[in-house]
């Protein structure tokens, strides 16, 4: 099975589209190296993924024939990530959603910045 496909079928992307961008650009390695959409997976392959700013690792178990509900993809792929980066992800992403929250979105805009540098003076 190619490898979009198999993890748009594993619901690790939202859309097949969106598992082949991210092959595309290098967010998506087979056994450590970085591959195009249409490499072949096998079983027992690694398949590890880009979250920034981890790379999230997962073990092939068996191909699905279709697309899988939520609750089958533990039969077909499990998680390999460490406890640590699986924390640092966790927590990277508790902090981006405070920041949304506040309105914080990044770095400063122009604007922001000539505030910041008032508030200084």
């Amino acid at each position: 099975m190619r490898i979009d496909k198999y993890i748009w079928t594993v619901r690790l992307f939202k859309t097949r589209s969106l598992a082949n961008k991210a092959c595309s650009s290098d967010k998506v390695k087979l056994n450590g190296d970085f591959v195009k959409t249409s490499k072949s997976v096998a079983i027992n392959d690694e398949i590890a993924i880009k979250t920034i700013p981890i790379w999230r690792t997962f073990k092939v178990l068996d191909f699905p024939k279709s697309r899988v509900g939520a609750k089958l993809v533990s039969s077909y792929l499990v998680e390999t990530t460490s406890k640590d980066d699986l924390l640092q992800l966790e927590h990277i992403q508790n902090l981006n959603r405070k920041n949304k929250v506040l309105g914080i979105k990044g770095r400063p805009t122009k604007k922001d910045r000539r505030n910041l540098d008032q508030l200084n003076r």
